[in-house]
C-alpha cells in the first residue's frame, strides 16, 4: 500500500450465536488494511457477515479478539442498507440526528441533486425516498472513509448516474456492498473477499473479481489431492459449482442473443411496436398480451403515449426508466391490474401469473423453512415436479441443514433468496418480477438469471439494475420520462445506444432503416467427438467402480493385524486404492469438463 492505512482491523475474531464467525478455532483470524484512497468492493454470500464486518470497522462491534486502529481525525460513515428512522418526523430530522450530525444546508445541496424532499415526514416516505435520505446524509458528512451497504437499492437510473459521478470524484476511501455489477465495475480498483470465515484481498477492482475467484478454486481443487477420497470428492464438487453455474450461464446467454436476433427482425427501426412473424395467424397464435393503442394520463401529465405491443410466449421483456416514467403503470396495463384511459389489452384466458414486487413482504418469521417450503412436510411441488424440500434447498445455494430453522435467523438477503424459492415453485406461465434483484447476492442473482432462462413461460421484468437486464431480457421497452416507449431488442446496453445514436435522414433505404442488431453471439462450442460422447457417457458409472474398489480397500486396509500378518498384500491393496484414487480424479475432472460443454450447447 503506497500510503499508510487509516484504519486496520488486525487479528479479529468474533463468535456470534455459539458459533465463530471470524477467526477461532474454525477460522484463521481476520486482518484488513484500508488506505486513504482504497475503493474497495466486498464481495461475499448473503449470511457470510459483510454487514458485521462492517460494523466492525464502523467500531459498533466489540470483539472477541484482534485490534481496531484509526488515524486520528479519521470520520467513517455508514451508509446502511434499512437504517432505522424511528423517533424521527422527517427525512431533514433524521438526517440532522448523530453524533456527526451534517449541517442542513450540505443536506439540503446533496437531497436536490438526488431529487428528494427532505421535508417529507419519514411515515410513509418509499425505498427510494429513504434511501436517497440516507445518500443526502452519509455525504453531507464528508467522510474520510465511506461504508455503503447495498447503495443503488431502491435507485432509478438517474439517481444511479449521479452517485457514480459523486464517488468518481470523491477525494476519501469507501468499500461497497452491491450486487450491481456495473456499479461495482466502474467504480472499484480493489476487491476484498469473504469467504468461508477468510478474508482474501486482491488489488484488481470487480472487473476482474470473477477470474480470481476461479483461479482461488482452482488452486484449492488442486489442494483437495491431499484429503482423503469422500472429502475430496466433497469439496471438488463444492468448488466446482459456482464456475459451473456462470459457464451453464454461458450457453444460456448464447440462447439469450439468438431470441434477441429474432425479436430484431420484428421491430421496426423507429422503435415502435409492430412486431410481425413470418404469417399473422401464427403471431397471433403466439401472443399472450395484446396492447393497442394504449394510452394514460394523470392529471395534465401524460404517462404513457398511444403505445402498442403485441407480447408471445417465452418473451422476456425488460422495462426500464427513471423513477416517476411510468414503469410500474405500464406494466400494471400489461397485466391487467390497471385500465388504460384509451386503447385496449387482450390476455390469453390461459395465462396465470406469479408476481414478486419490491414491496415484498417478509417472511413469517417464528416459522421455519421447511414450513415456508412445504407446509411442514418433507416434499415440495415445483411447477409439477415433486422434489424433497432438502434438495430443493441446495438449488437455491442452502445448506439442507437450514430446513428446520426459522426465518428469523436468516440474514435478509437470505430470507429474499427463500422468498424467491417458494415463488419459483408455483405453477405459472407468466413471472413479473418488480426490483427483483434487491437484497440478492451476487451468486444468487447468478442463479435467478439461470432460473429465468429456464422458465417456459413469459417474464416481465422492470429493474435498474443494469448488467442483470443485460443477461436476462429480449427486449426493453424504455420509458424516457416524456411518455414515450421505445422497443428495443435486447437489454439496457442496446436502450441506451439506440438513445444516443443520432436520428437518421428518413431518405436511407429500408436496409439502413432495419432494427440495430444484437451484440454477436459468443462462439457455439462444437458438437462432442465420438469419443467424448462416449466418455461422457461411461465416466459415472465408472467413477462409481472405483469409489467402490476404493471403499473395499479401505475397508480390508482397517484391520489392525493386516500389516503383520501379509505386508505385501497391505502393500499391494495401499497401492491399489491410490491407483484408483488418481484414475477417479482424473475420471471426475474429464466428466465436469464434457458436462460443461454439454450444458454450453
Amino acid at each position: 500500500m503506497a500510503q499508510p492505512p487509516i484504519l486496520s482491523l488486525e487479528g479479529m475474531a468474533l463468535q456470534q450465536g455459539g458459533k465463530w464467525l471470524f477467526g477461532g478455532p474454525d477460522h484463521d483470524a481476520l486482518d484488513l488494511h484500508i488506505g486513504p484512497r482504497d475503493r474497495l468492493a466486498l464481495i461475499g454470500r448473503n449470511g457470510v457477515g459483510k454487514t458485521t464486518l462492517f460494523r466492525m470497522i464502523d467500531g459498533q462491534i466489540e470483539t472477541d479478539a484482534g485490534e481496531r486502529k484509526i488515524k486520528p481525525g479519521t470520520r467513517i460513515v455508514l451508509l446502511e442498507q434499512d437504517p432505522d428512522l424511528t423517533g424521527h418526523a422527517t427525512l431533514m430530522e433524521w438526517a440532522l440526528d448523530g453524533t456527526h450530525a451534517p449541517q442542513e444546508h450540505e443536506v439540503e445541496a446533496i437531497a436536490g441533486q438526488l431529487g428528494i424532499d427532505m421535508s417529507r415526514e419519514t411515515k410513509g416516505a418509499s425505498g427510494g425516498e429513504k434511501r436517497r435520505a440516507a445518500i443526502a446524509r452519509a455525504l453531507a458528512q464528508d467522510p474520510d472513509l465511506l461504508l455503503m451497504d447495498e447503495p443503488t437499492n431502491h435507485l432509478d437510473l438517474g439517481a444511479i448516474d449521479w452517485l457514480e459521478g459523486w464517488l468518481d470524484r470523491y477525494k476519501g476511501a469507501f468499500v461497497v456492498i452491491s450486487h450491481d455489477r456495473t456499479f461495482l465495475k466502474r467504480l472499484t480498483r480493489a476487491t476484498i473477499w469473504l469467504d468461508r470465515g477468510s478474508l482474501r484481498r486482491k488489488e484488481v477492482g470487480f472487473g476482474g473479481y470473477e477470474a480470481w475467484e476461479e483461479q482461488v478454486y482452482a488452486k484449492e481443487a488442486r489442494a483437495a489431492e491431499k484429503l482423503d477420497a469422500k472429502l475430496k470428492l466433497e469439496a471438488h464438487w463444492l468448488e466446482r459449482g459456482v464456475t459451473a453455474r456462470r459457464k451453464r450461464n454461458q450457453g444460456r446467454l448464447e440462447k439469450l442473443w439468438q431470441m434477441r436476433a429474432q425479436r430484431a427482425s420484428m421491430i421496426s427501426a423507429g422503435g415502435t411496436a409492430k412486431l410481425k412473424l413470418a404469417t399473422e395467424e401464427d403471431f397471433k397464435s403466439k401472443s399472450v398480451i395484446v396492447a393497442e393503442n394504449i394510452t394514460k394520463s394523470y392529471d395534465d401529465r401524460t404517462i404513457i403515449k398511444p403505445f402498442s405491443l403485441r407480447i408471445q410466449r417465452g418473451d422476456r421483456i425488460g422495462i426500464v426508466g427513471a423513477n416517476g416514467a411510468g414503469k410500474t403503470t405500464l406494466l400494471k396495463m400489461l397485466t391487467g391490474e390497471l385500465e388504460p384511459d384509451s386503447g385496449t389489452v387482450e390476455i390469453a384466458k390461459t395465462l396465470t401469473g406469479v408476481m414478486i414486487d419490491q414491496q415484498r413482504q417478509l417472511l413469517t418469521a417464528d416459522k421455519t423453512v421447511r414450513q415456508v417450503l412445504a407446509e411442514g412436510g418433507d416434499w415440495i411441488d415445483v411447477r409439477g415436479n415433486r422434489k424433497h424440500v432438502q434438495g430443493y434447498l441446495k438449488e437455491f445455494l442452502f445448506d439442507p441443514k437450514i430446513v428446520d430453522m426459522k426465518v428469523a435467523v436468516l440474514s435478509g438477503g437470505e430470507r429474499s433468496r427463500l422468498l424467491l424459492a417458494r415463488e419459483f415453485a408455483k405453477a405459472s406461465n407468466l413471472l413479473v418480477l418488480d426490483e427483483p434483484t434487491n437484497d440478492l447476492d451476487l451468486e444468487t442473482l447468478d442463479l435467478l438469471q439461470e432460473v429465468i432462462a429456464d422458465y417456459e413461460g413469459t417474464v416481465l421484468i422492470v429493474s435498474h439494475d443494469r448488467d442483470f437486464l443485460d443477461r436476462t431480457v429480449t427486449v426493453t421497452l424504455g420509458l424516457d420520462g416524456t411518455g414515450r416507449v421505445d422497443v428495443v431488442a435486447g437489454g439496457y446496453e442496446d436502450w441506451q445506444a439506440k438513445r444516443q445514436k443520432p436520428v437518421e435522414s428518413k431518405t436511407k433505404s429500408d436496409k439502413s432503416e432495419s432494427a440495430p442488431s444484437p451484440p454477436p453471439p459468443p462462439q457455439k462450442p462444437t458438437k462432442l467427438s465420438y469419443k467424448d460422447q462416449r466418455d461422457f457417457e461411461q465416466l459415472p458409472a465408472r467413477i462409481e467402480e472405483l469409489e467402490a474398489a476404493i471403499a473395499k480397500g479401505e475397508t480390508i486396509l482397517s484391520d489392525p493385524d493386516l500389516y503383520t500378518s501379509d505386508p505385501q498384500r497391505f502393500a499391494t491393496i495401499s497401492r491399489g486404492i491410490e491407483n484408483a484414487r488418481t484414475e477417479k480424479d482424473a475420471a471426475e475432472e474429464r466428466w465436469l469438463t464434457l458436462a460443461e460443454q454439454v450444458e454450453a450447447m
